[in-house]
């Protein structure tokens, strides 16, 4: 079999066998990709064109919608492209490049996911201290540090990954250059170093997530003690949105990193990389505009004002 450095390609798993099978999910997945980088963009040009939405909430979701469309546009392209190609290579520098992009992308998003609950937490529980606690200065300061662990996160799993000797074949049993399906082709013991690896990043997701969960508590016994309902409403809007991305986000990728070994196959890995990596990039600005007026708002004129301009 061949080693590490004689790999110059890997081979993704395809979707289907037949052509015809293969140009139909091209055009399935064409319209997922077209409809995040619609929603993604929309989202982003509200945001940067509207005053009323330059406050630190819109803020972080303008970072969450830079980050779900780096996610995708990591991912679906090159299925895309071998689906219409007929193909499954991808060169060894593009496999190391997914690897550390999707890394780098999802870690940044999860540790943004926390700072917007912190933001939530303040903007509800603590409103008389919410300007200087969540400041310009510090927004940037927090954006830049839930990138910052993101480089750190793919940096780390990338070098490790890509260090350890591979001597199981080139064929990645997933669509796009998974970590877990790449240290299936090790063939050393090192490979418990990229564990130990994985084994640091959950934990730090897992206090992550309780952190989430300890700040959603928090918010609904204040949003709840709130004598005023139009105040509660308002709350909730701001918070349900984000706990419903928070929720896709963790339990697709939980289930699709924890599941037991029992169930594994190579469909159902397919079904649940797909779930927790193109799902929510492509529904989060879909979530977001369901429930926040502003947003909405803003979105209806900035359309109104596209539309009124092709006239």
């Amino acid at each position: 079999m061949p080693n590490s450095s004689s790999i110059t390609e890997f081979l993704l798993l395809a979707f289907a066998d037949t052509r015809e099978l293969q140009l139909l999910h091209f055009a399935l997945f064409l319209g997922i990709y077209l409809a995040a980088l619609l929603g993604n963009g929309l989202i982003l040009t509200a945001v940067a064109c509207h005053h009323r939405l330059h406050t630190p909430m819109y803020f972080f979701l303008l970072n969450l919608a830079l980050l779900d469309l780096g996610c995708i546009s990591t991912t679906l392209p090159k299925a895309m492209a071998n689906a219409l190609w007929d193909t499954r290579a991808i060169s060894y520098q593009g496999c190391a490049a997914q690897v550390f992009l999707f890394a780098f992308l999802v870690g940044a998003e999860y540790s943004l996911l926390t700072i917007m609950a912190y933001d939530r937490y303040v903007a509800i529980c603590k409103p008389l201290h919410y300007g200087s606690l969540v400041g310009s200065r510090a927004c940037a300061q927090m954006a830049a540090a839930a990138w910052g662990s993101g480089f750190l996160n793919a940096v780390l799993h990338t070098a490790t990954t890509f260090s350890l000797p591979l001597c199981q074949g080139n064929a990645v049993d997933q669509f796009f250059c998974e970590i877990p399906h790449i240290l299936k082709l090790s063939c050393s013991d090192t490979y418990l170093r990229e564990v130990g690896a994985l084994a640091i990043t959950l934990s730090l997701v897992f206090v992550c997530f309780i952190y989430i969960v300890l700040s959603y508590v928090q918010i609904f016994r204040a949003v709840l003690r709130m004598p005023c309902e139009q105040g509660r409403h308002k709350a909730f809007s701001t918070c349900l949105p984000h706990m419903a991305v928070v929720s896709l986000f963790v339990s697709t990728a939980m289930v699709a990193y924890l599941k037991p070994p029992s169930i594994s196959s190579p469909s159902l890995d397919l079904v649940f990389a797909f779930l927790y990596s193109v799902v929510p990039p492509a529904v989060n600005p879909l979530i977001y505009s369901m429930r926040n007026q502003e947003l909405r708002n803003a979105l209806r004129k900035l359309l109104s004002y596209i539309f009124l301009k092709h006239q």
